[in-house]
Order: structure tokens, then C-alpha cells, then sequence
């Protein structure tokens, strides 16, 4: 058995000048919002949801990104209003948020 029920874990890379990267449209800043809204809804710790930065998960051009396992399930979002969506249907009541799914 896993020790959290969901990891999300948000690609927060930097690539150089000129290339596509998550970094370049605010995913270290809405990583920080969703594992404060995570919190604040007392979905954190064992058994329950870990969000994590990741490097480079190498779909940088599809991003921001970010993957949710068990399930394996890759999501792009915009903003806040995003995070929020994913956290209450993926991560609450366990429905893939098809309009963002990769």
C-alpha cells in the first residue's frame, strides 16, 4: 500500500532562454497555492495527498504540467481557478478533470 493516496507532482523546471518550460508560466507559484489549498482543507499527510516540485518531466511543451499518481493522470492548467477544479474533483471525489487532462 502507498503511503499517500494521491502524489501530484508539479514539473517546476527551468530551461534556458527561449526554450518551452513549465517555470515560464508560474508553476513554482501555483505548486505553492495548490500545496497550501491541500492544506488548508486538511487533505495533507499519510494516507491522504502529497504535492511535490519536480524537475524536467519532459512535457514542457504541453505545460504547465503536472501528474497525479496513482493514477497517472497528466494535467496542463492556467491558474488557480485550475488548481482548485483539479483538487475537488480529482483529489476529493476522485473524477479526472477531462477539460485539463494531457
Amino acid at each position: 500500500m502507498s503511503h499517500f493516496k494521491h502524489h501530484a507532482f508539479f514539473c517546476c523546471n527551468q530551461r534556458a532562454p527561449g526554450e518551452a518550460s513549465c517555470a515560464n508560466h508560474g508553476a513554482s507559484e501555483l505548486r505553492a497555492y495548490a500545496k497550501d489549498r491541500v492544506k488548508a482543507l486538511g487533505l495533507n499527510g499519510a494516507g491522504k495527498v502529497r504535492v511535490n516540485t519536480a524537475g524536467c518531466l519532459d512535457r514542457c511543451a504541453e505545460g504547465p504540467v503536472l501528474v497525479i499518481y496513482p493514477e497517472a493522470v497528466w494535467y496542463t492548467y492556467v491558474d488557480q481557478e485550475d488548481i482548485d477544479e483539479i483538487i475537488s474533483e480529482h483529489l476529493v471525489n476522485g473524477r479526472v478533470v477531462e477539460r485539463l487532462k494531457i
